[in-house]
């Protein structure tokens, strides 16, 4: 897949996004990052158990990955599950699949997590951020229209998708939901001098006091 290049001017640093992921091309440019999309295109199979364990190990994996080839860049990568009653749920297979995952969703609560991992050179920062989602309970004629809907998503649900209707609230980062933790990262990109512009946070998912 050809680089594709987003401006900015907040670094005058090269970043490199080392995944195709629309949601975290789009976040990035929202939070005024000048950055390379080169996907990593490497195996997303992990033998951990831990979820956290997981997505910084796949995180780390798909950096590693691009870093090897630009030294002299700063590679972002992540990696995104989500762990329903103890259960890693990631993107669906097929159709079919997602319509069992979406059934299992459907009314419950759950943890997504993200991982992330920045390399420059011989330097390597990784983390992982954690919120919990609670689902609304729908009618099996609204769960219809989200089964393969984003098969390309874990969980198989895009919290982003305000037509969907699928989200009650979420409890800790909406960006670790969306697929970048920003409170995290605004801090870890800091080491590595580099500075993002304030997110907006869609109020209406969290939970009133």
């Amino acid at each position: 897949m050809p680089k594709k290049r987003y401006y900015c001017t907040l670094s005058s640093k090269r970043i490199i996004l080392a995944s195709c992921s629309p949601r975290r091309i789009s976040l990035l440019k929202q939070w005024g990052l000048s950055f390379l999309v080169i996907p990593s295109n490497t195996n997303e199979t992990s033998y951990l158990k831990k979820p956290s364990f997981i997505v910084k190990e796949l995180a780390l994996r798909k950096a590693n990955s691009i870093a090897k080839q630009y030294k002299n860049s700063v590679v972002l990568a992540a990696d995104t599950i989500v762990v329903l009653n103890g259960q890693v749920i990631g993107k669906p297979k097929d159709k079919k699949e997602s319509k069992k995952i979406i059934k299992e969703l459907n009314g419950s609560i759950h943890k997504v997590y993200t991982g992330v991992a920045i390399v420059e050179g011989d330097r390597r920062d990784v983390f992982y951020d954690v919120s919990k989602v609670k689902m609304k309970k729908l009618p099996q004629k609204n769960l219809k229209r989200l089964f393969g809907k984003h098969i390309d998503k874990a969980g198989s649900y895009a919290v982003q998708d305000t037509q969907d209707d699928f989200v009650e609230k979420i409890y800790g980062d909406y960006y670790t939901v969306v697929g970048l933790p920003y409170i995290k990262l605004t801090q870890e990109l800091k080491k590595f001098n580099i500075y993002l512009k304030p997110a907006n946070i869609p109020k209406r998912l969290y939970p009133t006091k």
